[in-house]
């Protein structure tokens, strides 16, 4: 899969913006607030679309200017194509592929993308919800089943809070959970099941990339923590339907649902170390680097192509271990990646890349 070209028009301080990519690496130079995160925030929502920075679309919307746009070429397996993002201050947004209208949920896997930023080093201390997000947007990327599967889900577990919260004002009758709670047994099992496939498969790729990170001298192992749940060996329908109906007098009383997949987590350990707790800054940051090369890996292994990689600002935070690694990694794979960085002598060896200098919404290739 591959970017070739980028256009901007009107898009955060970009007025308008085209830009021709390298299938290789793409360098992004330039002082910090001149745009270059914006090049990767594009990239990023023309695969999730979604901000990574922001949940406000406006925010995309240069400064002044009613509309903006963000158009993206692409090839995948071969084959080109375009989406097209129209934001406005008074319309919703809308999205074209291949000039035809199409709705959010249609275009998730459409282009893959694997983006890691500074924020990034803090999943494995962060709380459960930013390791879930990770793990959801990965399967999502890969499988637009999964994808609408935890829309669904959401959609269940808020309608039964949403209930919850009447039968605790006694504003409806408990025994309204008898339709609801069969309904989010069955979703919260089929999101698991993918989750712990999903995992099973990031843990072999993510151990052996840890390996070579650091010179084997350390196991990563990651795991998926259902809440609840000590033996993953009953039958997820069954145990969600018992344990809904066992907290049921606690949900009420909360108004909140306490058992399914949205209090799950995803457990990162090094020679048998929980890394949240008890891993040293170098090996949290190892760990991080080893996860998000699986996660290429995986995505490939699902689509049968490496997805694009966005690294944005994260040389600065890697020792010069690390980027090397990650460097040699892209290069050996040739991996499609854009990177932004405020200091070329990150790169001593890569005089070949395609380096692109950022000065206030402008850039010069």
């Amino acid at each position: 899969m591959k970017v070739t070209a980028l256009h901007l028009h009107n898009y955060r301080n970009y007025s308008d913006l085209i830009l021709e990519l390298s299938p290789a690496l793409n360098i992004f130079l330039g002082a910090n607030a001149q745009g270059k995160t914006n090049i990767i925030e594009a990239v990023y929502y023309a695969a999730m679309a979604r901000s990574h920075r922001t949940n406000a679309e406006e925010d995309l919307i240069r400064w002044q200017c009613g509309e903006a746009k963000l158009k993206l070429a692409f090839e995948r397996l071969g084959v080109e194509n375009q989406l097209q993002f129209v934001f406005s201050r008074e319309k919703r947004r809308q999205i074209l592929y291949n000039g035809q209208v199409i709705r959010h949920k249609e275009m998730i896997g459409l282009v893959n993308v694997v983006l890691f930023s500074p924020e990034d080093l803090f999943l494995i201390k962060g709380a459960p919800a930013g390791r879930r997000h990770f793990l959801d947007g990965e399967i999502s990327q890969s499988s637009p089943a999964y994808y609408h599967e935890i829309l669904k889900y959401s959609r269940i577990v808020t309608q039964r809070n949403t209930l919850l919260k009447k039968i605790r004002e006694r504003k409806a009758k408990a025994d309204l959970l008898d339709s609801w709670d069969p309904q989010l047994a069955l979703s919260a099992a089929s999101v698991v099941e993918k989750r712990l496939q999903a995992v099973k498969k990031l843990n072999m790729l993510a151990k052996l990339t840890h390996r070579r990170l650091s010179n084997n001298q350390e196991n990563l192992n990651i795991h998926y923590e259902i809440s609840g749940m000590e033996d993953v060996t009953e039958d997820l329908i069954s145990w969600y339907n018992s344990k809904l109906n066992q907290f049921r007098e606690n949900d009420i009383m909360r108004g909140s649902t306490s058992i399914g997949p949205h209090r799950d987590d995803l457990i990162l350990e090094v020679n048998g170390i929980n890394l949240r707790t008890f891993g040293s800054q170098g090996q949290q940051r190892t760990g991080i680097l080893a996860l998000k090369l699986a996660e290429l890996e995986f995505i490939k292994s699902e689509t049968g192509e490496y997805p694009i990689l966005l690294l944005d600002d994260v040389m600065s935070e890697l020792d010069e271990n690390r980027r090397e690694q990650l460097l040699f990694f892209i290069k050996k794979e040739r991996i499609q990646t854009l990177i932004t960085a405020t200091d070329q002598a990150y790169f001593p060896s890569l005089a070949s890349s395609k380096y692109y200098h950022v000065d206030n919404g402008r850039i010069v290739g």
